[in-house]
C-alpha cells in the first residue's frame, strides 16, 4: 500500500504540474482525483494548494514578460478581498449543492463558448467588472478552492489573446490560492504530514510544470483556447459527478 501511495502521489503531482504549466490552472482538476484514492481530503486539499503555488511559481519567470499586468490587477484586488469572505462561508455552505450549481454553470458556459464560432470581444463594465469577477472568484477560491472558473470564462468572453489570458489565469490563481493556503495554515487546518507529502510531490510537480510550459509555447491562440475550454468542461463534469453521480 505504501508503494502504491507514493506512486499515485508522484503521478498526481506530474499530471497536476503538467496541466498547470500548460494552462496556468488545473492542478486540482488533475491531481485531486488521483490523490483522493490514497489520501483523505484533509491532506489532499492543502497538498493541492501547495503544489498549485509551486507549479505556477516555477513557470512565472519564463512567461512574466508576456503578461499584461494592466489587465490582471483588478482581478487580483477583487480576488484578495473575496478569499476571506469565502473562507468564512465554509461553515455555512452546503458543499454538495454549491459544487453542483457551479459545475452545471461551468458545463453550460464552456460548451456555449466552444460552439460559438464568432470571436467575442465584450468590453462591458471595464475594470470594475473585471474586479467584480475577481471578487467572486476569490469567494469561490476561499470556499472550495474554485478560484479559476469565473475569471477563465470571463477572459474568453473578453476576447483576450493567449498571453493575456494566461497572465490572468496564472497570476490570479497563484495569488488567490497562496492567500487561501496562508489562511488555512493560520487556522491550523494544514497538518505537519502535508509538508512531508509536498516534499515527495515536489519533483513531479516541477517536471510536469516544465513539460506543460513547453507545450504552451507551441500552441496558437485557438488551440490554447480549446485546451482551456476542454479543461473547464472536465472540471464542471467532475463537480457534477462528485455532487450527484457518486452518491
Amino acid at each position: 500500500m505504501e508503494t502504491l501511495t507514493y506512486a499515485l502521489l508522484l503521478f498526481g503531482a506530474l499530471a497536476g504540474g503538467f496541466v498547470s504549466g500548460l494552462a496556468g490552472f488545473g492542478t486540482a482538476l488533475m491531481a485531486l482525483g488521483i490523490w483522493l484514492y490514497v489520501l483523505p481530503p484533509s491532506l489532499a486539499v492543502p497538498l493541492v494548494l501547495i503544489c498549485s503555488v509551486i507549479a505556477q511559481a516555477s513557470t512565472l519567470p519564463s512567461m512574466w514578460k508576456r503578461f499584461d499586468l494592466t489587465l490582471v490587477w483588478p482581478f487580483l484586488i477583487g480576488g484578495l478581498l473575496g478569499v476571506p469572505l469565502g473562507t468564512m462561508m465554509v461553515a455555512s455552505a452546503d458543499p454538495k449543492v454549491f459544487k453542483l450549481s457551479v459545475g452545471v454553470l461551468i458545463l453550460i458556459f464552456s460548451t456555449a463558448l466552444y460552439l460559438n464560432k464568432r470571436p467575442l470581444k465584450v468590453t462591458f463594465g471595464g475594470k470594475a467588472a473585471d474586479g467584480a469577477i475577481g471578487f467572486a472568484g476569490g469567494i469561490l477560491g476561499g470556499l472550495a478552492g474554485l478560484s479559476g472558473p469565473l475569471p477563465i470564462l470571463w477572459a474568453n468572453i473578453r476576447g483576450w489573446n493567449k498571453h493575456e489570458r494566461r497572465g490572468i489565469f496564472q497570476l490570479f490563481n497563484f495569488t488567490v490560492l497562496a492567500a487561501a493556503l496562508v489562511l488555512q495554515t493560520a487556522s491550523g487546518l494544514v497538518e505537519t504530514r502535508v509538508i512531508w507529502l509536498a516534499l515527495i510531490a515536489f519533483p513531479g510537480t516541477l517536471i510536469g510544470a516544465w513539460l506543460g510550459a513547453r507545450v504552451y509555447h507551441a500552441l496558437n491562440d485557438k488551440h490554447f483556447g480549446d485546451v482551456v475550454l476542454g479543461l473547464l468542461f472536465l472540471s464542471g463534469a467532475a463537480l457534477v459527478w462528485n455532487s450527484v453521480g457518486a452518491h
